[in-house]
């Protein structure tokens, strides 16, 4: 039995989709959606739409940029383009950049290697890495993924590609618990684990 119109259904079922959002919470979203003004709608729907369209992958460091040129970070004169601080997902660049420490760049994986979740090295944006490596500007590359099983293992991949090029390669020292995610740790914790990166 049908206790909602089909498009309600629909847009619930939208919802559900979100990681973290469960059928309940679902429900609360759509029916927020459906009480807002239609302007404010039609603004909401559209700035999904828009930020699918202009958002892109910046051709350097594969982080999130509008737009086909480099973003703003790989653009930027101020920023030590021989760092570059390998991280596995867009928002851990949000992460590192809340601490105001680090002032090189950036490499954004999309993902670490996870043989349960059938991800491989090949379905990461290692290869674009390596070749900013061979260019010869990178000195240090800084293994910055999460302190799970599946961020070391990827970590511990990247250094064995990366030591025939002869790079310095360190690992972050992390305050944060094994287990635990960059997006989360504060400001100070990512300041600290900066300073005390070690050599891998």
């Amino acid at each position: 039995m049908q206790y909602f119109p089909p498009a309600l259904e629909k847009l619930t079922e939208q919802f559900a989709r979100l990681p973290g959002i469960g059928n309940k919470s679902a429900q609360r979203l759509a029916f927020f959606v459906l009480s807002l003004p239609d302007e404010d709608a039609q603004a909401f729907a559209d700035a999904i739409v828009t930020a699918k369209r202009a958002i892109s992958l910046c051709p350097v460091c594969q982080n999130l940029t509008e737009g086909e040129g480099p973003c703003a970070i790989c653009r930027s004169d101020k920023r030590d383009g021989g760092t570059v601080c390998v991280v596995a997902d867009p928002k851990d660049v949000i992460a590192m950049e809340r601490s105001r420490e680090y002032q090189g760049r950036y490499h954004v994986l999309h993902g670490v290697i996870s043989p349960m979740n059938h991800v491989g090295p090949d379905d990461l944006h290692i290869k674009e890495l390596l070749e900013r490596v061979a260019s010869g500007e990178v000195q240090e590359v800084i293994m910055a993924t999460n302190p799970d099983t599946e961020g070391e293992a990827t970590a511990m991949y990247l250094a064995r590609l990366l030591r025939p090029f002869g790079v310095r390669i360190t690992r972050l020292a992390y305050g944060v618990p094994v287990g635990g995610h960059l997006e989360y740790a504060d400001d100070a914790t990512l300041m600290r684990a900066l300073e005390g990166r070690r050599e891998m």
